[in-house]
């Protein structure tokens, strides 16, 4: 019945209000209504009472999305991508047209590659009436590698096109600025992301699916989100409907300031499901200046490769906690060596802030000044050390060849000193790194240490990924260039009533050593 079905919809939109009632005021209500419909036949239509949201509800977004859509744009981008052509499927052997087929497909496999025109949507908003535009720097990358798309068009409102060009763009906060010839155009202006609160309303503008301007409200979900999707992830999540297409689309809090830039989603469907990522903007307000300014961006560096602490690693350093990094590797000559930084030193504080998942170690020193003295504090060896690093400047990523792929011939040998021990400990059966191996391995002459010839699938080693042809080059900070080495290791470990140890280790197809945590195993397992 119609008037059961606008009732229904009456409450649920109370509910949808977040309306809370006490029991008393419940009570009154339901009595109100009860002598209400005795009162009334069952089909008249009686006012509805008009109940104000709570404060810091907007009864509309409304006006807040036209003073703010103006600014907020469309970006489409051309390239030319190689396309495979997609080869034929066999007929059985014996067929008639089983040898017509191959051959057409042999020509086919013979010719030059094909490439066609690709396309691609994301969005964008206008941060200067002169046409500064900022987007995620993966919406004008290109797709064949890390160069920037051929071309880019800004549009406005429904009709109005602008050609782009790339002012700058930065890959590792995923932050790309653009420019366009205009005058007098509708822009905004970022807000501040250090005072946003977990539950506080935001609104997201952009372009999903291609569809145009789209407005979609929410709330903060949570804040400082690690996502593993670079060095520098702090990123607002949100409940706002974020899908393909956001992407460089700006969060506005309710003053309309931008608080963020819509940047990833999570989805197992590939649309929304209410968990979207974005770019805070006291992070990305000062890469766009930089962007503006210079084209580039300019980090303090320190020159170390770092990794976080997890349980394992915690337990086998001796540690109680797992705060702070580790130094995985230190740049021969660069500040971190020359302050006297080690492999293997736990960074605990950096200029008098804790390093922690929020505030990791890339994050603080890039956010330092390029020739500053930055005190560091750090654990070796169990006990505390303060140092002092100047930074230098970070130089530009550049691409790292992987270690070449087949089975070293290695074998391990049984009868050198400690190799039984390190086994029945580990799981791992470990031989000398001969100049044969490493030249198998394709090691350069700074790696030091011995060659995992066999790992026991049952072993904690074995589930962590070191396999045959890692190389071990320290266990709980102790060298182990021999058997002999890696067995003393252990065995110390065993006698401080530790269970675990940490194994500096580089294991095959790595870049660099990386520290482990293994547990070791019970001495009665062979």
């Amino acid at each position: 019945m119609p008037t059961i079905r606008t009732a229904a919809t009456t409450i649920t939109s109370y509910v949808a209000a977040g309306l809370l009632f006490g029991s008393a005021a419940t009570l009154a209500l339901q009595a109100s209504s009860n002598a209400q419909a005795e009162a009334e036949p069952q089909n008249a239509v009686s006012a509805v009472e008009q109940v104000m949201p709570p404060a810091g509800a907007p009864m509309s977004f409304a006006d807040l999305a036209a003073r703010l859509q103006p600014a907020v744009v469309n970006i489409s981008t051309t390239q030319q991508v190689e396309v495979r052509r997609m080869p034929f499927p066999r007929i059985g052997p014996g067929s008639p047209l089983d040898e017509m087929f191959r051959r057409f497909q042999d020509r086919e496999e013979d010719a030059e590659p094909e490439t066609r025109e690709a396309s691609s949507l994301g969005s964008g908003f206008i941060i200067s009436p002169d046409g500064y535009v900022v987007t995620n720097n993966h919406v004008v990358t290109a797709r064949s590698g890390n160069d920037a798309v051929e071309s880019i068009t800004v549009t406005l409102g429904e009709d109005r096109e602008y050609e782009a060009r790339v002012v700058g763009r930065d890959p590792l906060t995923d932050l790309a600025l653009l420019k366009v010839d205009g005058k007098d155009l509708p822009y905004v202006r970022f807000g501040r992301s250090d005072s946003v609160r977990v539950g506080d309303w935001v609104v997201a503008i952009g372009n999903p699916f291609g569809l145009g301007g789209t407005v979609t409200a929410g709330i903060v979900s949570a804040l400082h989100r690690d996502i593993r999707a670079g060095q520098f992830d702090r990123f607002i999540q949100t409940d706002a409907s974020i899908n393909q297409g956001n992407s460089g689309g700006p969060m506005f809090d309710l003053a309309g300031n931008v608080i963020g830039i819509n940047t990833a989603i999570f989805s197992p469907t590939g649309g929304n499901v209410g968990i979207g990522f974005a770019i805070p903007a006291s992070q990305a307000q000062p890469v766009i200046d930089q962007l503006r300014k210079m084209g580039r961006v300019r980090r303090g560096y320190l020159g170390v490769s770092i990794q976080r602490l997890d349980d394992d690693l915690a337990s086998g350093l001796g540690l109680e906690s797992d705060a702070g990094e580790i130094v995985a590797g230190v740049e021969p000559g660069g500040p971190a060596d020359k302050a006297g930084i080690k492999q293997g030193d736990v960074i605990v504080k950096v200029n008098g802030q804790d390093v922690t998942a929020r505030n990791n170690l890339s994050f603080l020193v890039s956010n330092s000044a390029i020739g500053s003295r930055v005190p560091i504090e750090l654990i070796r060896s169990g006990k505390r050390k303060k140092l002092t690093a100047t930074l230098a400047e970070r130089p530009s990523e550049n691409q790292i060849g992987a270690n070449a792929n087949g089975d070293p011939d290695v074998e391990a040998d049984d009868s050198a000193p400690g190799a039984e021990s390190a086994r029945k400990s580990l799981g791992i059966s470990l031989a000398d790194l001969t100049p044969e191996i490493r030249q198998q391995l394709r090691l350069s002459d700074d790696i030091e240490g011995v060659v995992v010839a066999g790992v026991d699938r049952r072993s904690d080693a074995a589930r962590k990924g070191i396999g045959r042809g890692s190389i071990i080059i320290s266990i709980n900070d102790q060298t182990t260039r021999t058997p002999a080495e890696a067995a003393a290791a252990v065995a110390s470990a065993r006698e401080s009533g530790r269970n675990t140890v940490a194994i500096l280790v580089k294991r095959r197809g790595d870049n660099a050593p990386i520290f482990i945590g293994v547990e070791m195993m019970a001495q009665d397992k062979e």
